[in-house]
């Protein structure tokens, strides 16, 4: 293959951005003897985390607890690792950047989805004032919650890299506008209020951004298909939409297909002069896509009783733990409960004696030395560690919990 037309802004050495990419906010632990980069580094601790190990019970688009061959979120986000690893080899970008973004993007994703992340975004309005949104919590993830043992066996945070922080908190956004170019500054992440506020650092975080809608698009329809969302009237009316931009025909709609080209028409479109992007017939594709898409499955009428679940299911369980609090006793509280609701309890408390100033945090027999994030006694730090307790649960946990607090 020859050199990608990317090579030359790739971040590598030689890059002006190098040395800010590789940052650490704090510095992790070195061996005189490894032989990873630090992204390299990096996606090692992310694929090592609990955060994605949890993605193969939460759902990515369909409730998939039942069937094996539906998309999950750890599977989507494989989907665009690869995505993103093809089209940065084939461009010259850093592909071990690119696969560490990728596999921690969506790290901080609710339980049952968009539709958990829509009612844990109404509770941490009400209660905490703040807005939840999935790749805001992805970063707080991976920078406060998220830990690995170190050599002496501690608990430490991930401590990442800013490029791969960067890429995660902004991998998010729609790409109507084309073109994507990376900004040249570096900001505060921790001061984004928003989805897409600015574009990514790296060429390599911009193709992240793209390969995670080319990752869904074809696997949603695909699953649609499986589960017979899509009727034949509606695939008939997306061959024709999809006819209108490319050749194709109703036994090639399927992800490898939509997958592969969209990937080749990006590569044949992007350049550092013109951006990553589509071509203008490629972009109004994807574009119908989405519109379908969200026409015809994602506002579908058998989603709703799964959002009304999910719902019931997620508030039920806040509002149970909201209930116990009770300012400087509500470790108490909580230890006087345990026993009505024990795996619900007992799993709550481990939460709090790693991430909270309780006194059992400073036991001998603990080993955490990860960043304290909550002080107990104040309401709304205990929202927000109930929050953030509920944002990394899987779906199958969340349920075997609510069958918990309704077992009388």
């Amino acid at each position: 293959m020859t050199k990608g037309i990317f090579s030359d802004v790739s971040i590598k050495i030689d890059n002006p951005k190098w040395h800010e990419c590789i940052s650490r906010e704090v510095g992790i632990y070195s061996r005189s003897d490894d032989i990873r980069s630090e992204f390299a580094r990096d996606y090692n601790r992310i694929l090592h985390s609990n955060a994605y190990r949890r993605l193969k019970h939460k759902t990515q688009v369909f409730f998939a607890t039942r069937n094996d061959h539906i998309c999950t979120r750890i599977e989507h986000v494989n989907h665009v690792a690869s995505v993103s690893y093809t089209i940065a080899k084939y461009l010259g970008l850093n592909t071990e950047l690119t696969n560490a973004i990728a596999l921690g993007h969506d790290l901080g994703h609710a339980p049952f989805g968009h539709a958990g992340e829509t009612v844990l975004k109404e509770i941490a309005s009400a209660e905490t004032k703040q807005n939840f949104w999935h790749e805001r919590n992805s970063l707080r993830f991976i920078d406060k919650i998220e830990t690995l043992p170190d050599p002496s066996g501690f608990e430490q945070n991930l401590n990442l890299t800013y490029a791969v922080r960067d890429g995660i908190i902004l991998h998010c956004g729609e790409v109507d506008e084309n073109s994507i170019y990376p900004r040249e500054e570096k900001v505060d992440l921790n001061c984004i209020e928003k989805s897409s506020q600015y574009a990514p650092f790296t060429w390599e975080g911009c193709v992240v951004k793209i390969s995670d809608k080319i990752a869904y698009l074809g696997r949603d329809i695909e699953d649609a298909y499986t589960l017979n969302i899509l009727s034949s009237y509606q695939l008939k009316q997306l061959v024709k939409i999809l006819k209108s931009f490319i050749k194709i025909e109703l036994s090639e709609i399927n992800n490898t297909v939509i997958t592969h080209r969209l990937i080749i028409d990006l590569c044949k479109s992007s350049s550092p002069e013109n951006g990553i992007r589509f071509s203008d017939e490629y972009i109004g594709l994807i574009n119908s896509i989405k519109a379908f898409n969200y026409e015809n499955i994602y506002k579908h009428e058998r989603l709703n009783v799964f959002k009304g679940y999910s719902k019931l299911i997620l508030e039920s369980i806040y509002g149970t733990l909201s209930n116990l609090y009770s300012e400087e006793e509500t470790i108490y509280k909580i230890r006087k409960n345990i026993l009505t609701y024990p795996l619900l309890l007992n799993s709550f408390l481990d939460w709090l004696l790693k991430y909270s100033n309780n006194n059992d945090r400073s036991s001998k027999r603990n080993r955490y030395n990860n960043q304290v994030i909550y002080e107990i006694e104040k309401r709304e730090d205990y929202a927000l560690a109930v929050i953030d307790y509920i944002s990394g649960m899987t779906d199958s946990f969340a349920i075997k919990v609510f069958n918990e607090l309704t077992n009388l």
